[in-house]
């Protein structure tokens, strides 16, 4: 079984789900190392000083921005450490919206989110509310040092985090030369659109994810375990034993919860709501603060959007 990639919360208004944070897809690429032909032994690549050709140790080693060609200013690690979110294990949504008005170019990575201990009927409360109401969850989530924007979005019995692309990160279709106007403007005739709409309407079918393999790979995988038969040799892969993490949980009041979720909704605007937050002083007295007062965790908590 795969390890979480970390194991906290997934909170909306006041209630929090207990969750543990997995990968939701699965690498399958080849890996292969360069070796030298002549002896086959490994390639070893080395940090070298462009000017002097020497080999650089990992400790002389500092980050640059090049603001201009061939201008460099350098970045201090506390630097980096300074503009980095603070690290917590949380999925904290700030909004929902429909499901179709997300545009499809923004999904970029898949994870899933796995209810920790007595976590399921939170868990299954937003899924089957976000099912109904044809809403996705808009959240903020850190992983590892960088934090994300991303959605949560009900697929079957899971509630799936997809993580999105920020508008700056996609490019617009109109930097590129396309073709504009109708099909009359290319003298596409009648006959042609109806002929085409043929053709779609012959190959279309239900989409089956399964039909579809990565041939390429499937041969090339074949070609070396001809060729690893052929020399005698034996492959043999050490799995380690996963290690399973349930994430504990105390039982809620999900009634009050809700009802004062919605109550805070109606006296503070969402805009103020999402403008709060909280100070170092008030971020470590919450975290010293009991199980039971939970609900006030969350209103604290809260970062901005």
């Amino acid at each position: 079984m795969a390890r979480p990639i970390w194991t906290g919360t997934l909170s909306f208004g006041l209630l929090n789900v207990p969750v543990s944070l997995m990968s939701g897809e699965r690498k399958v690429d080849l890996h292969f190392r360069m070796l030298d032909s002549r002896d086959k032994k490994p390639i070893r690549f080395e940090r070298v000083n462009a000017e002097t050709g020497e080999e650089v140790p990992w400790k002389d080693i500092v980050k640059a921005f090049e603001y201009d060609k061939g201008s460099y200013v350098v970045v201090e690690k506390q630097d980096i450490q300074s503009a980095a979110p603070e690290s917590h294990e949380s999925v904290d949504v700030e909004a929902f919206v429909d499901a179709g008005s997300i545009d499809q170019r923004y999904f970029e990575k898949p994870y899933i989110l796995v209810p920790g201990k007595k976590a399921e009927k939170g868990y299954v409360l937003l899924r089957e509310t976000l099912k109904s109401s044809k809403k996705v969850g808009i959240a903020r989530v850190v992983i590892r040092t960088r934090e994300y924007l991303c959605a949560v979005m009900p697929e079957g019995d899971a509630l799936v985090l997809m993580l999105l692309r920020y508008p700056q990160e996609l490019v617009d279709p109109t930097d590129y030369k396309l073709p504009t106007g109708k099909a009359a403007s290319y003298r596409i005739t009648a006959k042609e659109t109806e002929m085409a709409r043929q053709l779609i309407s012959s190959m279309s079918g239900k989409w089956k994810p399964d039909d579809y393999h990565d041939e390429f790979r499937e041969r090339l995988q074949a070609i070396i375990r001809k060729r690893i038969k052929s020399k005698g040799n034996l492959a043999k892969v050490v799995e380690e034993a996963a290690e399973h993490e349930d994430a504990a949980t105390n039982v809620v009041d999900f009634m009050s919860l809700l009802q004062k979720s919605l109550d805070s909704k109606k006296r503070t605007p969402a805009a103020k709501a999402a403008a709060a937050k909280p100070g170092k002083a008030a971020k470590k007295a919450v975290k010293k603060a009991p199980a039971k007062a939970a609900p006030a965790k969350k209103a604290t908590k809260r970062k901005a959007g």
